[in-house]
């Protein structure tokens, strides 16, 4: 089927999915989340916190999974599965709101070294295949859980299966740059879009005013007095709690490389045997978009364009996932002359690795695995490279210093051609833009 064919095809398949679970629903959303309970003119169990007093430390997401549709950069809509961020709905609300609203990639989690998470995760099945009646998880990737139950394998912990909630507990321990996805099927459900980004900021963020790093003196106030969860932090920022101040930096963009086979999520749509074995990446992207799309803004997908020409006119996140934006994060950096960027980068292919440049900028990687690069005498063993090779499940934490800059437009990229286009060879492709002003 032809990629116009498919997209008119695709509006009615989901208005018969939509009307064949339009009957009355019997799960129930139980979100656990300290302070709760809607005193301060919210919903008691939309996680999101009315009483911070019952626990100063306490932060609460809820998260849905199911099914819904990414379109790649040269206008053909892939089906996938996905997370997504329903913070906010009430609890009666939230199967509804979260059906056919699947991210790509997921919803990113950012949490403060000292947190305890608390992250509910409500299964609202798939409703372009209700024959699959799959269980989802969420396994925080690298994460040292103190309990496997939280840790969302499903060998040595909990499923959950259709319109059931689960709320996972942690205690937020080891800063760094993470990943989380599903764990269920792992293979079929990460390739299908079960992936998203996550990362810890240290609690060396949060030193007084004054406080000595090395030769560097931390100027970012104590903000514990008066802490909002949901502001980043001002002052100095630093990757880790390196005790020396090397891994300050200014401005940080978190970027997923990924790839999706075009295959294998047209034979999970059609209901045909999924293709384990011949899985190749068709679209390799940043953050779900291929370059142009990569350098939009958020929840910016591409310009309209005249369906006759075998595209969907306007955003299809708004299309076809059930007015979600399913792409609803860009890749443009941008940097002003002078400042450190730190790009948190995650390699979350289940079939390739990927080789990454940044044309005239210098990296540096002080962190891999979610650990500052140390070697066991202390010492700092930072590699400064022009480009890297890393490989699914990988993350780096890389610092590029503007100081000596030329500004201007710098790309960072995939080495391999066939990784810089789409499966048309038309748009698309693992590339996106670093602007230093």
């Amino acid at each position: 089927m032809n990629r116009l064919h498919k997209k008119r095809v695709l509006p009615a398949a989901v208005l018969l999915a939509l009307l064949g679970g339009s009957g009355a629903a019997t799960a129930v959303v139980n979100v656990q989340c300290p302070g709760d309970d809607g005193s301060n003119g919210g919903v008691a169990g939309d996680a999101i916190i009315d009483d911070p007093t019952v626990n100063p430390n306490a932060r609460c997401m809820h998260l849905t999974a199911g099914d819904g549709f990414a379109n790649m950069s040269d206008g053909n809509p892939l089906y996938t599965f996905g997370f997504a961020d329903k913070t906010g709905s009430a609890p009666g609300d939230a199967i509804a709101d979260g059906i056919l609203a699947a991210r790509w990639p997921g919803s990113q989690i950012v949490l403060d070294e000292g947190d305890e998470f608390y992250l509910a995760l409500t299964n609202v099945g798939t409703v372009i295949r209700p024959d699959l009646f799959d269980p989802h998880t969420v396994h925080w990737h690298g994460f040292p859980n103190a309990a496997t139950v939280m840790d969302g394998v499903p060998e040595v912990s909990i499923s959950i299966n259709m319109g059931s909630t689960l709320t996972y507990y942690y205690n937020v321990v080891e800063p760094g740059t993470y990943m989380y996805h599903c764990h269920v099927e792992a293979t079929e459900h990460m390739e299908m879009g079960m992936l998203a980004n996550l990362h810890v900021r240290p609690a060396q963020n949060r030193l007084p005013d004054g406080t000595m790093l090395g030769t560097h003196m931390h100027s970012n106030p104590d903000y514990n007095a008066n802490r909002n969860l949901d502001n980043p932090l001002n002052g100095d920022k630093y990757v880790y709690n390196d005790g020396d101040g090397t891994t300050r930096y200014d401005a940080e963009a978190s970027l997923q490389l990924s790839s999706m086979d075009v295959n294998f999520h047209d034979a999970s749509l059609f209901v045909q045997p999924l293709p384990f074995a011949l899985l190749e990446s068709s679209y390799p992207m940043i953050n779900g978009r291929g370059y142009p799309d990569t350098v939009l803004g958020d929840l910016e997908m591409g310009p309209p364009v005249d369906d006759a020409d075998g595209k969907v006119t306007g955003n299809p996140g708004e299309i076809l996932n059930n007015g979600d934006v399913a792409q609803d994060m860009g890749s443009l950096v941008t940097v002003d002359q002078g400042e450190k960027l730190l790009l948190r980068l995650s390699n979350v292919s289940v079939d390739r690795f990927f080789t990454i440049n940044a044309m005239g900028l210098k990296m540096k990687i002080v962190g891999t695995g979610a650990r500052v690069a140390r070697g066991i005498t202390d010492k700092n063993i930072y590699q400064e490279v022009s480009s890297f090779n890393f490989g699914g499940g990988e993350v780096k934490d890389v610092l590029i210093d503007t100081t000596d800059v030329a500004p201007g437009t710098y790309f960072l990229y995939a080495n391999e051609l066939h990784q810089m286009s789409s499966w048309t060879e038309l748009d698309g492709g693992m590339i996106t833009e670093i602007v230093v002003n």
